[in-house]
Formats: structure tokens, sequence, C-alpha cells
């Protein structure tokens, strides 16, 4: 008998400190030794000429969630997790969304239902906290916290999910007390309003418009705001989809100042444009997102950011909708842009495009693809060591890839459900070929390998990345002189 349930052999294996020539054994699902010379296990794999990774972590993805217009996902935790394990994405962190008068507790449970029926890979969940009551403050979100749901997700934008800055504060408040850091939907509300107003006013209804209903300093405005208050209450924070140089200046001027401010952009924010939406039709209803694309300037500023760690990860926003009367389309066949359901599929695309792009043109080393696409996730959200790295002791969750192949995107070889892909006739070089999750084999050469349902909830824990700086506000100082803790 073997003293490994599995081998991976002769690769080049990569995590954020290390490149080097070695096997790796496996057992009970986990990474028990790395070495050269290892005997074969049960099953023996051979990586010669490979990379072998640390599986990614997708962790901005929506999946069977439905939309504050009322409008469901293409995707279901098995089709999503199908499609994310063929990119090289071993654990997804989606969202468990909360609507207007909806339990937490219950809002958490179902959506683990889902899941625990249907996921391939491992996930977790964010809290999407749209109604932050007092009961929902002070009795549910802190035991969930406490279980290990340590992401809450705010939005400063959309009429039915977004909360104002008062409601901001005590999110920040529980998040602080509790251990949970608070990732941020940072768009102005009322300039994309306003400017939406008068664009409808004038006849101006096209998908093209949607870029132009979005100004850039409702986005800047907005991450500079979310900085403040979470300044204020002194606690860690997560802008997601970042897509303007100026929004990146803001976080990068927090980061200088010492403060736990953390960036995130996506793969359309390096690869579209505005123009993109500009298609006949409603073609451009397929490139709408919020915040939408920029400009080619934009692009170059977002490479920067993930070359100088401005963001430490690099995730999909996955939010899958048909081009057709249930997604897209669910307004009608002529929609305004306001009424287009906003969002691209893209969890199967992230790490092949970001490697493609960034590690084969030289933007980027492979080290730091690592970073982006796992590691910093795993450290970010309390999931490492278990998850984002190849280390004795962690989940073999692992993706051997072959750094010279190539192949042309189309939707057919996409594995989501969307029915289109904004990335088609793209030729992306460097593709996994065998991914492993927790040590089974769940895509080989292109087959999926693993049963629907045999994904597992990952294990969470308080992130050293996500606990508060210990910094005082002089007003808090103030306050505590009087008598009066304004911290709960």
């Amino acid at each position: 008998m073997s003293d490994f349930d599995l081998t991976i052999r002769n690769g080049t294996v990569v995590t954020v400190s290390t490149k080097r020539d070695a096997d790796i054994g496996v057992k009970d699902g986990v990474v028990v030794k790395i070495g050269k010379g290892l005997s074969p296990g049960d099953r023996d794999i051979d990586a010669t000429g490979k990379l072998v990774l640390p599986g990614g972590i997708d962790g901005h993805c929506h999946i069977e969630q439905l939309s504050s217009f009322g409008v469901m996902n293409a995707d279901d935790f098995y089709s999503a997790t199908v499609s994310a394990v063929h990119g090289g994405t071993t654990t997804v962190v989606p969202f468990a969304a909360q609507q207007r008068g909806d339990s937490v507790t219950e809002v958490v449970r179902n959506y683990r239902a889902l899941a625990e029926e249907k996921a391939v890979i491992d996930y977790h969940f964010h809290i999407i906290v749209t109604d932050p009551t007092d009961k929902v403050l002070e009795e549910e979100l802190p035991p969930l916290i406490k279980e290990g749901f340590r992401s809450l997700k705010v939005f400063l934008t959309y009429e039915k999910v977004r909360i104002d800055d008062y409601q901001m504060l005590d999110v920040l408040e529980v998040a602080r007390k509790h251990g949970a850091l608070v990732v941020v939907h940072a768009e102005n509300n009322d300039m994309i309003r306003w400017t939406t107003d008068r664009l409808l006013k004038g006849g101006h209804k096209e998908a093209k418009f949607h870029a132009i209903s979005h100004p850039r300093l409702a986005e800047v405005e907005a991450v500079h705001r979310a900085i403040m208050l979470a300044r204020f209450i002194d606690v860690p924070i997560l802008i997601f989809h970042v897509t303007t140089r100026e929004a990146m200046e803001e976080i990068k001027r927090a980061q200088d100042a010492g403060l736990k401010v953390y960036g995130e952009t996506c793969p359309q924010y390096l690869s579209l444009t505005a123009e993109d939406l500009d298609r006949p039709g409603t073609e451009g209803a397929k490139f709408c997102c919020s915040p939408p694309p920029r400009d080619e300037a934009d692009q170059e500023a977002m490479w920067q950011g993930l070359v100088d760690n401005t963001f430490q990860v690099f995730n999909s926003d996955h939010a899958p909708y048909r081009y057709d009367e249930t997604g897209k389309l669910n307004a009608g066949p002529n929609p305004t842009f306001k009424e287009i359901a906003n969002g691209l599929p893209g969890i199967e695309l992230r790490m092949p495009l970001l490697f493609s792009e960034g590690v084969n043109k030289g933007r980027i080393d492979i080290s730091r693809f690592v970073e982006l696409t796992s590691t910093n996730m795993a450290r970010l959200y309390g999931l490492y060591p278990h998850k984002g790295t190849i280390e004795v002791g962690s989940d073999a969750d692992i993706a051997i890839w072959d750094p010279g192949l190539e192949k042309k995107v189309t939707d057919k070889r996409t594995h989501d459900t969307t029915g289109y892909t904004p990335f088609e006739g793209w030729t992306i070089k460097g593709w996994p070929v065998t991914v492993l999750s927790r040590g089974r084999v769940v895509v080989e050469n292109g087959e999926l390998k693993v049963e629907r349902g045999s994904g597992k909830l990952a294990i969470r824990e308080m992130p050293e990345l996500a606990k508060p700086l210990g910094r005082i506000e002089p007003e808090m100082d103030a306050a505590r002189n009087f008598g009066v803790e304004l911290y709960r």
C-alpha cells in the first residue's frame, strides 16, 4: 500500500514565496509531504512541464441570487461551480443576499441548502446586509459571524439594497466588535440617479448610455466616503470592482496612511471598455455591468494597481444573466439602459485571462498571479492556511496548469449557462488541465469527475488582515474623557 492516496510528480510547485521542482503527496484530502523523489501514490499524476498552483479562490461571484430587480442569475450552484473549477478555481465565496425585511439567519440557511445540494467545489458566503435593523445587528449577525460568516457586504447605491451612511456605521460597528471584514460596492447613488434621470428625459435609452449614467466621480466619491466611514469606526474594508485611476488613488492614499483598506479589480476592467456597450440593437446589453468598463487609460491603471499591490485580489464579479427575457431583456425586447440586468459571466475565465494577459505577457510573475487569485483572498477571508497555498497541512486544492496551451474562447467551450461570453473570440494561452479539490480530481482533460453536492462549506476563522488597527479618532477619545463609549 502506498503512503499516499495521490501524488503529483515532476511539476513546478508555486506559492507566493517559493517556486520549486517538487512532488506532492496527498493523504485524506490534505497535503502531507512535499519533496523530490516521492514514491507514487495510489493515483499518480505526472506534471512534467506543468505548473502546480494552489486552487483559485473567487471571492466575488453571484450564484443563484435574485437581483434587487427580481431577476434570477442564470447559474445555480452546480453550473457555477462546474464552470469555476474548469478555470482553476477550487473555492467560491458568493453572497447570501438579504432583501429588505428578510431574516439574515433564514437567508444564510437557504443559501447554504442550495450549495450543499449542488456545489462540486468548496464554498462559503458573504452576507449582504440591506436592512440593518436592531434585530439583525444585535441578534442575528453576531452568532453568524462567530460561526464563520466573517464578511459583510454593503451597497452604497441601488435604491432597493443601498444603506445610508448612518446604517453603514452601524454595520461597521458590528464588524469591529465581532470580527468581520466589510466589503463595499462604492458608487454615489444620487449622482447615478441624477444623471440617469436626465439621460432618460433626453430620450437617451440605449445600452451605451449605461456607462455615462455611472459617472467616474460617483465611484471616486463613494470610495473616499467608505474609507472615511471605516476609518472613523476603525474597521478594515475591501473595495470591490474598482474601475478608475482616481478611485484606485483614493485606496492607495489610504494604504500609504497606514489604514487597512484593500482593493479589488476584475477581468472586465482590464479587457473591456465603454465602447463595448455601443453595439447594434440591444447587443450592448451583454456588456452592461456596474460599475461599467471605462477606457484604455483606466485599463492600464488597473494593471498598475495589480502590479504595485494597490489591489490585493482579482475576482470575477460573476453575475450571469441570459441574453433573453429571463435575464438581460426581462423588461422587454428593447429595454432602456436602466432596465437591463447588470452583470457579466466570468467565473471560468477569470484565472486564464489573468494568466494569459498577465503572466504570459510579462506584466506579472507567476507568484503574483497566485497571490492575486488565491492566497490573498484566503488571508483576507480567514481561509488560510487551509486554502490558498500548497503546504504540508493545507487542503489539497491544486490546479495543474499547462502554460503553453492555447484555446479560443467561445460560449460553447465555457460551462456556465449564460448563453454568451463577453470574451468571445479571444485566444487565451495558459489553462489548467487537471484540478483537485481536497485531493479529489474534479476536472481532468476537460471532463468533470465528481458529483453535484460533493463540495463542502469551507473553514473560516478570524484573519489577522481583517482585525482593527486599534486607532482611535480624536472624537472617540474625547467622548471617553466624558465617560461615553461611542463604540458599543
